[in-house]
């Protein structure tokens, strides 16, 4: 191991037991993930069950599991089914940019405040 890579470690392992300073740029990354979690959790979350939803219809459709359930022909509703999931899958991304658009608006002025104040201090 060369000197380089021996200062990198030392570093790495000194970093994980020194007392870390709140600092504005940590501030600035908070809000930022602030705005955006609850709008990424909800993408994630509407997304998984549309597709799930989907799932299950095209499963209707392409398997005897219909039959299964006692259901005679399953083409039917395993096609609104899945045309179900499919308008939940294609709603989520304008609903996913309508929350982030108002989270945005909501910490914007904070923010930029923020972010004026770190670059006015680097200067």
């Amino acid at each position: 191991m060369n000197r380089n890579d021996k200062d990198f470690v030392v570093q790495n392992i000194r970093a994980q037991y020194t007392v870390k300073e709140n600092t504005e740029l940590d501030e600035l990354r908070a809000l930022d993930a602030k705005v955006k979690r609850p709008a990424n959790i909800f993408a994630y979350v509407f997304g998984s069950i549309g597709a799930v939803i989907m799932g299950s219809g095209m499963s209707l459709v392409m398997t005897d599991i219909g039959t299964t359930l006692g259901i005679e022909n399953a083409m039917l509703p395993g096609i609104i089914i899945g045309i179900v999931g499919l308008a939940v899958a294609c709603v989520n991304y304008p609903i996913y940019k309508n929350i982030l658009t108002s989270r945005r608006k909501k910490y914007a002025d904070e923010i930029v405040s923020l972010s004026d104040k770190i670059m006015k201090n680097e200067k």
